[in-house]
Formats: C-alpha cells, sequence, structure tokens
C-alpha cells in the first residue's frame, strides 16, 4: 500500500493537493455569507457541481453537452452568487479530456464566453470584493483559454504515440513472417534442391559402384561438389540472417570494387541512432548496386555517398558506365525490383538516374528509438 502510494505521487506530483485546495475553498466563500439561505443554496451547488462532474467524465456522446451545461450554469452562479470563480479551473480540465473535436472546440467556446461575461458582470455588481481576487482571476481566465488545448493536444499525442507503438509492433510481426517465407523460400529452392541431388547421385552410385566403378567415381565427385555447393549457400543464409551493419558491407564492396579493378570513391558519414534492422535493409541495397555496377555496367568509376540528413538517410551509388533502360533491365535479375521492394517495406524509395552512367539512389525514413526507462519499486 505504501508503494503505491509514493508511486502516484511521484506520477502525479502536487496536482492531487492542488485539486483539493480547490474542493475546499468554495465553502470559504459560502460561509462569508451571512445569509442561512445564500449557505445552503451554496453548500447545494458545490455538492451538485462535484457529483455532476463526476457524471460528465463518465458520459459520452450527447450527454456530455448536458452535463457540462450544468457544470458551466453552476460555476457562473457561484461566480455571481459568491464570487466563486474557479469552478471555471474544473471545466477546462474537463473539457481538454474531451475526444471528439467538435465536441472540444464547441464546449470550450462556450464556456470561455460565459466565463468572461460572469466575471464582467460580477465586477460590475461587487466590484470591490471581487477585485481583491483579480490577481487570480486573471489566472483563471488565462487557465480557461490555455489549459484545456494543452490537455486536447496531450491527449492527441499520447493517443498517436500508441498508435505508432502498435504500428511498431505490427511491422516487427510482419518483419518476423516476412524473415520466416524468406528463410522457407530459400531453404527449398537452395539447399532442398541440392539434397534431393545429393540423395538422387548418392543412389546411382552406390548401383554402379560394381557395374561401372569409374562412372560411379563420377557420380560422388559431384556427390562432393553439390554437398561443398550446399555448405557455402547455408554459409551465405546465415550471413545474411545475422544482419550487417552499413560499415562492415563497407570493407566488402571495397574488395569487389577493387577485384574488379574499379576505381572507387566513399564519402560515408557516421550513422547514430539506426536501427539493425534498417541498416541491414540499406546494406543489401547497397550491395546489390555495387554488384550491379560490376555485373553489367563496364565503369571505370564508382563513387559511394552514405548521408543522413534529419528525417531521412540517402545512400547514392553512382558509376561512369553504359548506363541502363529501367524499364527493360529492372525484370530481368538486376536486383532493381528486390531492392525497390525492401526499400518499400520500410517507407523508402529507389530513384533511377541513368544520365552520364547510372545513378541509383536510395532513400528511407529515419526513425530514431527512444529507449524507454522502467524503474523498479
Amino acid at each position: 500500500m505504501l508503494k503505491k502510494l509514493k508511486s502516484l505521487q511521484k506520477n502525479s506530483g502536487i496536482t492531487p493537493y492542488i485539486w483539493s485546495g480547490f474542493s475546499i475553498l468554495p465553502f470559504y466563500f459560502i460561509f462569508q455569507s451571512s445569509s442561512t439561505p445564500e449557505i445552503i443554496a451554496g453548500i447545494t451547488l458545490t455538492i451538485l457541481f462535484f457529483i455532476a462532474y463526476r457524471f460528465a467524465f463518465m458520459s459520452k456522446e450527447w450527454p456530455v453537452y448536458v452535463w457540462t451545461g450544468i457544470l458551466i450554469s453552476i460555476s457562473i452562479t457561484m461566480t455571481v452568487l459568491f464570487q466563486f470563480i474557479y469552478f471555471a479551473f474544473y471545466i477546462a480540465y474537463y473539457n481538454g479530456n474531451i475526444k471528439n473535436r467538435i465536441a472540444f472546440l464547441t464546449l470550450y467556446i462556450i464556456h470561455l464566453v460565459f466565463t468572461t461575461i460572469a466575471i464582467n458582470y460580477t465586477i460590475v455588481m461587487n466590484g470591490d470584493v471581487f477585485l481583491k481576487q483579480l490577481p487570480f482571476i486573471i489566472i483563471v481566465w488565462i487557465g480557461v483559454i490555455l489549459l484545456p488545448f494543452n490537455l486536447y493536444n496531450r491527449k492527441k499525442q499520447d493517443q498517436l504515440e500508441e498508435k505508432l507503438e502498435d504500428a511498431n509492433k505490427r511491422i516487427a510481426e510482419l518483419v518476423k513472417q516476412e524473415e520466416r517465407q524468406r528463410i522457407a523460400r530459400d531453404l527449398h529452392d537452395t539447399l532442398g534442391q541440392r539434397l534431393s541431388l545429393i540423395g538422387l547421385k548418392s543412389d546411382l552410385a552406390r548401383k554402379l559402384i560394381y557395374k561401372d566403378p569409374e562412372h560411379a567415381r563420377e557420380e560422388l565427385k559431384d556427390v562432393q561438389q553439390t554437398a561443398r555447393t550446399a555448405l557455402n549457400e547455408v554459409r551465405k543464409m546465415v550471413s545474411q540472417m545475422r544482419g550487417i551493419r552499413i560499415k562492415e558491407e563497407i570493407i566488402h564492396v571495397k574488395q569487389i570494387l577493387k577485384a574488379a579493378e574499379i576505381e572507387y570513391e566513399i564519402e560515408e558519414a557516421p550513422l547514430v541512432n539506426v536501427s539493425l534492422f534498417l541498416e541491414n535493409i540499406l546494406s543489401m541495397c547497397m550491395k546489390e548496386a555495387v554488384t550491379n555496377v560490376v555485373k553489367h555496367s563496364k565503369a571505370s568509376k564508382c563513387l559511394i555517398s552514405i548521408v543522413p540528413f534529419a528525417n531521412e538517410i540517402c545512400i547514392t551509388v553512382h558509376d561512369d558506365g553504359i548506363g541502363m533502360n529501367e524499364d527493360e533491365d529492372f525484370y530481368k535479375g538486376s536486383g532493381l525490383q528486390g531492392m525497390r521492394e525492401r526499400l518499400e517495406f520500410v517507407n523508402g524509395s529507389l530513384e533511377i538516374n541513368s544520365y552520364q552512367g547510372t545513378t541509383l539512389k536510395m532513400k528511407v525514413p529515419r526513425v530514431i528509438k527512444q529507449m524507454e526507462k522502467e524503474e523498479s519499486l
């Protein structure tokens, strides 16, 4: 129980004490009156206000207007009869928690207008008494103007953050499903075929080992070569599953370009707060782009630029080769379709320009993950 109380105090700060003070304050103003009927009326209105306030938070749709109207009426009555303006704070706080935008704006304007009228009327009718509270009245009036918008915007932001968190969870699940499907597809298309071939050739070699030993020896050599190929493919798949950082991929890219005798220049800016998943996608796309340069471009120079902007990360791969026709080469095994699909999966884009060589520009939105700190009590 003590831990819960400490947690509540830590999360809410001094807010409960402020609202408690406001709850007791109306009775001070009520008992300033010398008329017993007015005191009874004031106590009754105060009790009704808190009951209506409770029902207002529980209501939805059209009852919101009814309960808010009752609250505003009681607040104006208390202002005129007892010079107690502070119920307006309660109503401003409630208005800020209304989710419907039309209801929020309607009740906000009504409350502001009637509160302003009540303040001016009370100043005219009970100027001396009311003006003694002038600094607090100004604070209340400013609160009526600003507090609802502040709370409304904060609620909207919290809702957007919740939706973003849900979307990130769904994306993470989709990524896992996509990765599982890719692994299953790769295993079926590569390793499955290799193992089937090994089985067939092994059966053939077993049948030929006495009839035609030389032929059986050749079949076993094929089995050995197929097994090595399958092992290399498995290693390649595991390497892709592990996830590669851009710095690691740049080392491989340099080796590829150097082996192809292509001059290269790499402009790299450090990437900060970028997830491994995003870097892995960019690394695969950059590797595919460089592979195309080596295989198809007939280029002598290659320029790679990695630039992180405030809202996105841009990687540009430019070569001085023969260029390409995007419409013709897109589906010819150059990997452009796969690159575009990977980038679109993270809301990125691929731009292709074939002027004076080929330029591939890959862009992905930059999402900085904020670490949530959890404290255990």
